[in-house]
């Protein structure tokens, strides 16, 4: 994956610079200072303009990123498998964050093959267009196999379900902190200078500036010890969002629950080690990395590694009982991909060699064996 540094289609530039000039106003309000926090925040999904607001955002080999049910649907069946028991004995499955609808497609096909199948299937979409896209994917399939198909609003106070997560950690809200000698701070976002007149005239570009912790930040470093050098700096990140979303979803699930959750991450100990000193930060836009993650707000993603140690936590201090913590490649390893594998097509034909190669990408350490991580939690 190589580095992007091309041009964004007119439309999709034109809906950035607006994004530019709503946060440039809303940085302004603040004192013309805001953490990183609130800029990916509103990069991603402020209505109508915000990453994952727009219609025309693609997963798959044209889109922005890849994500495992695109490349092959025996993750979906693996996952199926796992959950199946909380399935039979709630009728409900519910996915945050669905996508494109692969896995959706992917884990109704497996549980239809072992009788398992839900009642209902409720999907959680902060994106319209992509709900839309959802539905016209998995409709006909739900509709064929009697399984009612339904968008959730907000959540019920209370609910039994299997409940899957994947993807959906890593592009909540951070905080950008570091250390610098003795000195712990944050890096957020300031509207940058413009030098011309014709740069004033153009859409709002920002900078990074320093400041002392934030509550928030402050808050999230409880526990975490940073690095420090003599001679530098250390940056990292801090998602204080990330344990708030998960209590709040598992606050509310019942007796008979099952929740995977997969995202790429570390354990803290890993996650915060000295080498990793720029941080784990990035933007993507078709399939490339983009270095300057204020750039074009709202037309590239952003996302940052997830604290597994802090989710883990969350889970537990919530009343559920975390199963397996496992690496993704062992996750599915465990449980059966392989046999997976030899049921979909005859070993050493051509489409056998074609769905193990995806397979390897899946579980082979230096792809998204190692760093992707699986966790499975119930109550």
């Amino acid at each position: 994956m190589g580095q992007w540094a091309g041009q964004l289609p007119v439309e999709t530039a034109a809906r950035s610079a607006a994004l530019a000039q709503r946060i440039a106003a809303r940085i302004a309000a603040a004192g013309g200072w805001v953490p990183f926090a609130d800029f990916m925040q509103w990069a991603l999904y402020e209505p109508e303009l915000g990453y994952y607001a727009r219609h025309d955002q693609a997963f798959g080999p044209h889109g922005d990123f890849l994500t495992a049910p695109e490349i092959s649907p025996l993750f979906g069946a693996v996952l199926a498998d796992v959950l199946a028991s909380a399935v039979a004995e709630t009728g409900l499955a519910v996915e945050f964050g669905a996508g494109s609808g692969a896995l959706a497609e992917d884990l109704l096909t497996r549980w239809h093959a072992l009788g398992v199948l839900p009642q209902r299937y409720a999907i959680v979409e902060v994106s319209a267009g992509l709900a839309a896209r959802q539905a016209e994917r998995l409709q006909p399939l739900a509709e064929r196999l009697g399984v009612e198909l339904v968008w959730w609003q907000r959540l019920p106070e209370r609910f039994a379900a299997a409940v899957v997560a994947n993807e959906v950690l890593d592009v909540l809200p951070v905080h950008v902190v570091g250390t610098r000698g003795a000195e712990t701070f944050e890096r957020g976002v300031v509207v940058a200078e413009s030098g011309t007149e014709a740069a004033a005239s153009a859409a709002p570009r920002f900078a990074w500036a320093d400041r002392p912790l934030t509550p928030a930040a402050a808050s999230a470093l409880a526990g975490i010890e940073l690095p420090r050098s003599a001679d530098g700096e250390y940056l990292s990140e801090v998602a204080p969002a990330v344990p708030a979303w998960v209590r709040t979803v598992a606050e509310r699930l019942a007796p008979g629950s099952l929740w995977a959750l997969i995202d790429y991450g570390y354990e803290r100990e890993i996650l915060y080690a000295p080498f990793r000193s720029r941080g784990t930060l990035q933007g993507y836009y078709r399939h490339r990395v983009v270095e300057d993650v204020l750039a074009w707000p709202g037309a590239i993603d952003l996302t940052a590694f997830v604290d597994f140690t802090a989710v883990v936590t969350a889970l537990e201090a919530s009343g559920l009982t975390v199963h397996e913590w496992r690496r993704q490649g062992d996750f599915l390893l465990r449980h059966g991909i392989l046999e997976r594998l030899t049921e979909r097509a005859e070993p050493g034909s051509a489409a056998y060699v074609q769905a193990a190669r995806a397979v390897q990408r899946l579980i082979m350490p230096h792809e998204m064996g190692e760093l992707f991580q699986v966790v499975v939690a119930g109550r």
